[in-house]
């Protein structure tokens, strides 16, 4: 598809970090399957809960474009989950593996805030310009959902440094 608009670069980013999100869902269960701190574990578990409402939320935005939610492949993230997955298969130590893992998931959150960000700044200019028009939802309310998501992104990233500084690493560096 040859992107041509505006509109269009917005549906594709929606596209894009719907597939993630989608992506991240597997990923966070197959990483809380694995034999993990507990506070990593509940750490994650927050992480998912979080994640499957982001994609109710994205499913609405795309209901609201008259749209039917769909991803495209995101090779991004594909690429940051297969490099964790690598990097996480070498290590035998479990604090050293939880490490690693939790630098996984922030390199992910990192992701996710640059796409959530693009994505609020975009709904907000094309609300604006009166480009878009939503059938259910105003480019407002389109904003306010992403910005809600972009918010909970940087919020757990600030609890996955928290978590690394004060526990994971050091179990790791012992």
């Amino acid at each position: 598809m040859t992107i041509q608009s505006m509109n269009e670069l917005f549906l594709h980013g929606l596209q894009d970090i719907y597939y993630a999100e989608n992506q991240i869902t597997k990923v966070l269960q197959e990483m809380m399957s694995q034999r993990i701190d507990t506070a990593l574990f509940d750490n994650l578990e927050h992480h998912l809960e979080e994640t499957q409402e982001q994609i109710k939320r994205l499913e609405q935005i795309f209901r609201a474009l008259g749209q039917t939610p769909q991803g495209v492949t995101c090779q991004a993230i594909l690429g940051l989950i297969e490099e964790g997955q690598e990097l996480v298969r070498e290590i035998e130590d479990e604090n050293v593996r939880d490490a690693a893992m939790l630098a996984s998931a922030q390199a992910i959150e990192r992701y996710e805030i640059t796409r959530y960000g693009t994505l609020v700044a975009w709904a907000d200019e094309i609300g604006r310009s009166g480009v878009v028009d939503q059938q259910q939802l105003g480019s407002l309310e389109i904003v306010d959902l992403l910005q809600l998501s972009l918010d909970e992104e940087k919020n757990q990233d600030a609890r996955l440094t928290a978590l690394a500084e004060s526990r994971i690493n050091r179990h790791a560096a012992a």
